[in-house]
């Protein structure tokens, strides 16, 4: 009985951790990358390809073969991101949300688990 909780625990948990990504990865051959997920209005972190640092933008539009944006909601520095240096955008809301659905259920498998194991 406990193997048999303890295995639907960890799918369940498994599951959660799948499903909590909010990341968008694109390949080197920009012609191939689809970016017109991307929201206007909407902060993303966008991981580079040469390894600087990942760079937090406020989504504007795409301009040619740039992403074009604003440093923050209150910061309007100008931020251009040519597509070809792009490794991956996360959106920080579904990241959010995502974490946080994590969370909620690990507490659920965790009291499964331990109602389990004390009705033995």
């Amino acid at each position: 009985m406990k193997a048999s909780v303890l295995l639907k625990s960890s799918l369940l948990t498994s599951l959660f951790v799948i499903s909590s990504c909010a990341t968008t990865k694109y390949s080197e051959d920009v012609s191939k990358n689809n970016y017109s997920n991307l929201e206007a209005g909407k902060i993303y972190v966008v991981k580079m390809r040469d390894g600087s640092p990942r760079q937090k933008m406020l989504f504007r539009n795409i301009v040619g073969d740039n992403l074009v944006g604003t440093a923050g909601k209150k910061d309007s520095t100008e931020v251009i991101i040519p597509k070809a240096k792009v490794a991956s955008v996360k959106d920080r809301s579904k990241a959010r949300i995502a974490t946080g659905a994590t969370i909620i259920g690990a507490a659920g498998v965790a009291a499964l688990v331990i109602s389990a194991t004390r009705a033995d």
